[in-house]
C-alpha cells in the first residue's frame, strides 16, 4: 500500500510540473514573472503542498523558474531553459502550434544532419552499421504508418549514434521526441512513400561505402523533399 501511495505522489508531481511547464511555454507565466505560491497552487490542483513543491523542484530542475525564500518562484528568461531535456522539448511540442514546431525542428535538422551522415559515414562501427541496416529493413517492411515512422526514427538515432560524437548526443533527444512527430505529419502528406525509402537507402549506400560525402548530400536530398512535403498546403492539423 505504501509504495501504491509513493507511486501516486510522483505520478502527481510529474503531471503538475508538465501543467505549470506548458503553460510557461504557452506564455501565460512569462519569463520575470512571478509563479503563485504553493498554497494557491495545492489549491489549483487539489493537492498538498509536497506535491507541488516536487513539481516546481522538477521545473527548476530543467532550467524553467528559480526560487528564492521569501520571494517565491520565478520564470527564468528562456535562455536559461534546457529545450533540449526531453520533458522541456515534450511540453514545448504540447504548447506550440504544431506547423511551426515542425519548421523549427526541420530548421535543426538542416544544420546538423548532413554533418551527422558525413561523420557516420567516417566513424560507424560494424555494430552500427548493422543497426542502420536493420532499422532500413523495419522501414521497407513496414506494414503501417506507425511501424513506418517508428522505424524511420530509429534510422535518424542509428546515425546519430553511428557518427560517434558525445557533443552530438543532445541532439538525439531531438531525434527522439521531435522526429516521431515530423515524421508522422509528413509520411500522411507523402504521395510517394517508396521515394522517402529510395532516399534513406542512398544514405545507407553512403555510409556501408564510408563515403562521408555522399552520405551528407543523400541527407540534404533527403531534408529538401521533407521541406517540399512541410509547405504544401494543407488542412488542418489536430495537435
Amino acid at each position: 500500500m505504501a509504495n501504491t501511495k509513493t507511486k501516486t505522489k510522483s505520478n502527481l508531481h510529474v503531471k503538475f510540473a508538465r501543467n505549470i511547464g506548458e503553460r510557461i511555454l504557452l506564455g501565460e507565466f512569462v519569463p520575470g514573472s512571478l509563479l503563485p505560491n504553493e498554497a494557491a497552487w495545492g489549491k489549483a490542483f487539489g493537492a498538498s503542498r509536497t506535491v507541488v513543491r516536487e513539481a516546481l523542484k522538477t521545473l527548476m530542475a530543467k532550467g524553467l523558474i528559480e526560487s528564492r525564500p521569501k520571494i517565491g518562484s520565478r520564470v527564468l528568461p528562456r535562455t536559461m531553459w534546457n529545450i533540449l531535456d526531453r520533458d522541456v522539448l515534450e511540453w514545448h511540442h504540447a504548447a506550440v502550434d504544431r506547423h511551426a514546431f515542425i519548421k523549427s525542428t526541420q530548421e535543426v535538422r538542416r544544420l546538423v544532419e548532413p554533418g551527422v551522415a558525413l561523420l557516420a559515414a567516417q566513424k560507424r562501427t560494424p555494430l552500427q552499421l548493422a543497426r542502420l541496416q536493420n532499422a532500413f529493413a523495419a522501414m521497407k517492411n513496414a506494414k503501417t504508418t506507425a511501424e513506418n515512422v517508428e522505424a524511420d526514427v530509429e534510422f535518424h538515432e542509428a546515425l546519430m549514434a553511428a557518427a560517434n560524437n558525445e557533443l552530438l548526443l543532445p541532439f538525439g533527444i531531438i531525434i527522439e521526441k521531435a522526429l516521431g512527430n515530423l515524421f508522422d505529419f509528413t509520411t500522411a502528406l507523402n504521395p510517394s512513400p517508396k521515394t522517402a525509402i529510395k532516399m534513406h537507402e542512398r544514405i545507407l549506400i553512403a555510409v556501408t561505402a564510408l563515403d562521408g560525402s555522399a552520405a551528407s548530400k543523400a541527407m540534404q536530398v533527403l531534408l529538401d523533399d521533407t521541406d517540399e512535403l512541410i509547405a504544401k498546403p494543407t488542412r488542418k492539423t489536430k495537435r
